[in-house]
């Protein structure tokens, strides 16, 4: 039987843990199953696993959602917006003044060593990213086929995210029908034992989820309304906020597909360029809190190059809490709308055979998304050389292709911790600028 803190107690928990959540998805989810399971007793293993496959039916970061329904389960809606806002508030700061850097500094020569240096750790990440999510993802050679269609789909037709999901859960949900036991052990897939009841609210779960719409329908339109009524002419903050709010509610797959769907939009909307996606994933990795603060920085720049009548500062910065606030305040809602009836969402083998398929697809997406970094980084000036053409290897950056490989080397081999990995890129690559 798991111990409920007192509120104090839990409040300086998710403070603490917001300055040293380091290490994405993966890193957070193990802090907080070591935190709040093994080491405090808060929450039971079972609670805390159902919670977990809760999360990962939801579109958007898992980390941060699960952080929000630990926060509910254990101190109710208060608890959850306690968890969820720490879990952010000190990289939102941090990816504040990061994105002021690159985007005002990014032209030093050091400073655009350094970033040189990010880039080549970021295509070794993405790489393990691709890795891990490969194994847990494609457990049967069907769902390899998913993965190269979305591939395909992606690189080759340039198909958008939306699509691919649909068309990815859509099948699922037909070879779910057709063979079940692919997804679940004898076509049903139970959820772990609970070892408390989950508090169900008064009524029916649809007056509750209605309630819960309506509460953030009105906060959403709190910062919505002033922003479209008072940005001025050639301003995209009004695209900004409704572009990363979209976002939060077709992105299933994790930070990585968040990534994918982002990089993907914002370079056919000409709004960023491949090199600063790929130095805006660096630059997350160096800060705690969720991955896809990435988006912080992507809002940042956007609103920066066009801020219209305003400052590029004031653009930048608006831009980026934009961002940030149409991509998170989304798991507050799906999570404090489905938090208690966790236990029928997460049996119900028709959703999880959509969203398996859908994850399968995801690693072609993260797939491609890879390659797109790879080519960015190593070779800057495009595959063919630039202007002085000399092929494939007349265009490489073999100091950016060297970084990569050490990286990849000591994610794999050594186990590295990615924030420090990244900023010893960045070091390395200040150093090589100075040097040269």
């Amino acid at each position: 039987m798991s111990t409920t803190p007192s509120f104090r107690e839990f409040f300086r928990y998710w403070l603490r843990l917001g300055f040293i959540n380091f290490g994405g998805p993966a890193g957070q989810i193990a802090m907080m199953h070591k935190d709040l399971v093994a080491a405090r007793g808060w929450v039971g293993d079972a609670i805390f696993q159902r919670a977990l496959a809760f999360c990962m039916l939801l579109p958007g970061p898992e980390a941060h959602q699960l952080a929000v329904y630990l926060g509910w389960r254990l101190h109710g809606y208060r608890g959850g917006a306690v968890a969820g806002l720490f879990f952010l508030l000190p990289s939102v700061f941090l990816m504040l003044f990061l994105s002021w850097l690159a985007a005002a500094h990014g032209d030093v020569p050091l400073v655009a060593g350094v970033f040189r240096g990010i880039a080549g750790a970021v295509v070794a990440i993405v790489a393990q990213a691709l890795w891990r999510m490969a194994k847990k993802s494609l457990k049967h050679p069907v769902f390899y086929g998913f993965a190269l269609g979305s591939f395909l789909m992606g690189y080759a037709l340039r198909l958008k995210f939306p699509g691919i999901v649909v068309a990815a859960g859509l099948l699922g949900l037909w070879l779910g029908g057709v063979r079940p036991e692919l997804f679940c052990p004898g076509g049903t897939c139970p959820p772990p034992d609970p070892e408390e009841p989950v508090r169900r609210p008064e009524g029916s779960g649809w007056r509750h989820v209605g309630r819960v719409s309506l509460i953030f329908a009105g906060i959403w339109l709190a910062v919505a309304l002033p922003v479209y009524l008072f940005s001025g002419p050639g301003s995209l903050l009004p695209k900004i906020l409704t572009f990363y709010s979209r976002a939060s509610f077709v992105t299933f797959g994790g930070a990585y597909a968040v990534l994918a769907y982002v990089s993907d939009m914002s370079m056919r909307l000409g709004w960023l360029t491949q090199e600063q996606l790929v130095l805006g994933l660096g630059l997350a990795e160096t800060t705690p809190g969720p991955l896809i603060m990435v988006t912080q920085f992507t809002g940042f720049l956007t609103a920066w190059t066009q801020p219209g009548a305003m400052s590029p500062l004031a653009a930048g910065v608006i831009g980026g809490l934009l961002a940030t606030f149409g991509m998170f305040m989304p798991s507050f809602f799906l999570v404090f709308a489905g938090a208690p009836y966790i236990e029928s969402l997460t049996a119900n083998p028709k959703l999880q055979a959509a969203l398996t398929g859908i994850t399968a697809a995801v690693v072609g997406v993260i797939l491609k998304l890879g390659v797109v970094f790879a080519t960015a980084t190593f070779w800057p000036n495009g595959v063919n050389g630039g202007a002085n053409g000399g092929g494939l290897l007349g265009g490489l950056d073999a100091f950016a292709l060297a970084l990569a490989v050490l990286s990849g080397l000591a994610l794999w081999r050594f186990n590295a911790a990615v924030h420090l990995l990244v900023l010893a890129c960045g070091a390395a690559g200040a150093a090589w600028t100075l040097l040269g």
